[in-house]
């Protein structure tokens, strides 16, 4: 089976439990990014042996936060040595307005995947669109770049809507099926 890891950072809780949903789903191992925008001990190594990485993030202002992007620039050791090339990568994002700019995010994490020579894995799921659909439904924020998560910003995490969890759970299940057909 291949080796999926998660890579995230959450401020709050509310990353953390979509990270944790995504990885079980995907089978895969959680790196957390501390609030000092670091990656515990032997991570790299952990990235280096895996055949896909999910970045999570929440959106802040528009884009990843500061300890993701200390984390994303401080891979410019394997950009430059080429470790992730063809690896497989996916994204997430969480902000607490049902959109929030969290497409910016979703491009960000896109491009630095592509930076690294990498195959981006879409959420492939259609939206939940029709005038029935509610915030219980698969994808109902619409996304398709990756996985987009509301978390409102007066809710624990626990309280996240439960269309965005199941929405997250599909998404890991099928990072883990396409990782499993690039073995």
């Amino acid at each position: 089976m291949s080796q999926v890891v998660v890579v995230y950072h959450s401020g709050y809780g509310h990353t953390q439990r979509v990270a944790e949903t995504v990885a079980a789903a995907a089978g895969a191992e959680l790196l957390a990014i501390d609030a000092e925008g670091n990656l515990p001990e032997g991570a790299w190594d952990k990235l280096a042996a895996a055949s896909a990485i999910v970045f999570g993030t929440p959106t802040y202002m528009g884009g990843p936060s500061w300890q993701f992007k200390k984390f994303a620039d401080a891979s410019s050791k394997a950009w430059f040595t080429r470790a992730w090339q063809d690896k497989l990568f996916a994204g997430f994002s969480c902000s607490a307005s049902p959109i929030g700019d969290k497409g910016s995010t979703l491009a960000y994490l896109q491009t630095l995947a592509s930076q690294h020579g990498g195959l981006w894995v879409s959420l492939g799921m259609l939206p939940s669109n029709s005038k029935a659909a509610t915030r219980n439904d698969v994808n109902s924020l619409g996304g398709s770049v990756g996985l987009m998560v509301q978390c409102p910003s007066d809710a624990p995490a626990a309280e996240i809507p439960a269309g965005d969890i199941e929405t997250a759970r599909r998404f890991g299940e099928r990072v883990a099926a396409v990782a499993s057909r690039f073995k």
